[in-house]
């Protein structure tokens, strides 16, 4: 008995530090580690409407970012005058679009045809009025974008009406409702206006207020979902899917 007491305490001994040295050695790796930032952590979990990428909305925008986000505030200013007139010459002053195409074209011809006369009267050298003509890439380009472009939206009601995704089927007949009605209260002409004066305060207000926008986005992405999934268990699955399976000829 006497012998096995010392085996007995080597061996407890020789655990003892083999723990130790496992204790110390994971310490020394987890003080090696470095951990991720908060900042970056916090960064890669926040909703966005528009991506990750801060420049989102000048991709989106393309070469008109700078007019729509207020970049030059001149020419967003400038455009913005612009078309405030339009709508109240046509809008407030009942201005009609054929009549105002022919008056400015009769303004305009009349200043070219007397300068040309008047510099012949004065000895001086006439106006040089350019050429306009439209190339012919560019009408083709912008055909066969718009042809793709329609395309695309024939395609999209094709499958809607043959059934194929209740989803999208729901959210237009919703969509073209809420435009019925829209439209219903004011003509197109103040509706075209008003849409464009939302396309220059929104991206900006929303650019200012991204991260309170993100966050009721993303509640509001979150109920969305849930009271789709209620309504899709207690209604959509009931629906037969349709049969049509139609060619497409476009």
């Amino acid at each position: 008995m006497t012998e096995s007491l010392p085996k007995v305490d080597s061996e407890m001994e020789k655990t003892i530090k083999k723990l130790n040295e496992g204790v110390k050695y994971h310490h020394a790796e987890f003080k090696e580690s470095k951990p991720l930032p908060m900042s970056a952590a916090c960064k890669a979990k926040i909703f966005r409407i528009f991506g990750r990428d801060n420049k989102s909305l000048q991709k989106l925008f393309g070469y008109a970012s700078d007019i729509i986000l207020w970049r030059n505030k001149r020419i967003t200013i400038g455009v913005l005058g612009f078309a405030t007139a339009i709508w109240v010459l046509f809008e407030l002053l009942e201005y009609h679009f054929l009549t105002l195409v022919c008056h400015v074209l009769i303004l305009a011809l009349a200043f070219v045809y007397l300068w040309s006369n008047a510099s012949t009267l004065f000895k001086k050298s006439p106006p040089k009025i350019p050429e306009v003509r439209l190339p012919e890439d560019v009408v083709l380009s912008v055909a066969g974008a718009l042809r793709i472009e329609i395309n695309g939206v024939l395609a999209f009601l094709h499958d809607i009406a043959a059934g194929k995704d209740v989803k999208k089927f729901i959210v237009v007949i919703a969509g073209l409702w809420l435009f019925s009605i829209i439209g219903s209260c004011c003509d197109f002409l103040t509706l075209l206006y008003i849409s464009f004066l939302l396309l220059h305060a929104v991206p900006v207000l929303y650019e200012k207020y991204e991260v309170k926008i993100d966050a009721f986005a993303e509640k509001a992405e979150a109920e969305i979902k849930k009271q789709y999934a209620v309504f899709d268990m207690k209604v959509l699955s009931k629906i037969p899917k349709g049969l049509y399976k139609g060619k497409k000829f476009i």
